[in-house]
């Protein structure tokens, strides 16, 4: 259930890494995202503290090539299902970067980012499935103009420049699913 801009259920970690929504801009879109910290490596907290500008470099040497990124996502869903909310809906988190949907760009402004932990090499979890349909049919109750048609993979909206949620994202079972 959404509650004041924020899931009820899910672990609230705010971030600084988000801006306010232009002023009438409609949330129309939904963004789903991969990422792992370091790559292929779970459960460990480094994403929580990169989209809270705490990542500690001397962790891992990947660390020193995105330390200095100041991104986030509205959502993230463990690879057990649970929900990490770092920006409220009603807010602008930087999670598409240079994109563009339909002609629009700065995709961030009328999106809302989440995030499944995992990478483009391999399944997301069935819990990671079951938790992703029940929070986007929870959007799509709050934020009417977000349709099937109008959600998208990160690779959608910046082809070329990124990849996820990857080939292993089961698209079919997901739309099946929202439907």
């Amino acid at each position: 259930m959404i509650v004041d801009k924020r899931l009820s259920y899910a672990r609230q970690v705010p971030s600084p890494n988000c801006s306010d929504r232009s002023q009438g801009v409609a949330v129309d879109l939904l963004v789903i995202h991969n990422i792992s910290l370091p790559p292929g490596r779970y459960g460990q907290g480094h994403i929580e503290a990169l989209f809270q500008n705490q990542l500690e470099i001397a962790a891992d040497p990947y660390f020193e090539e995105i330390a200095h990124l100041q991104v986030s996502a509205h959502l993230l869903i463990d690879r057990k299902g649970v929900v990490t909310q770092f920006v409220p809906f009603d807010k602008k988190a930087w999670h598409a970067g240079q994109s563009l949907f339909c002609g629009r760009d700065n995709c961030n402004d009328f999106s809302i980012g989440i995030e499944l932990e995992g990478t483009d090499a391999e399944a997301f979890t069935p819990e990671q499935y079951e938790r992703l349909i029940q929070v986007s049919h929870e959007l799509m109750a709050q934020y009417p103009l977000i349709t099937l048609e109008r959600i998208v993979g990160h690779s959608d909206i910046a082809p070329g420049r990124k990849t996820d949620p990857g080939p292993f994202f089961d698209w079919a079972r997901f739309r099946a699913a929202c439907a």
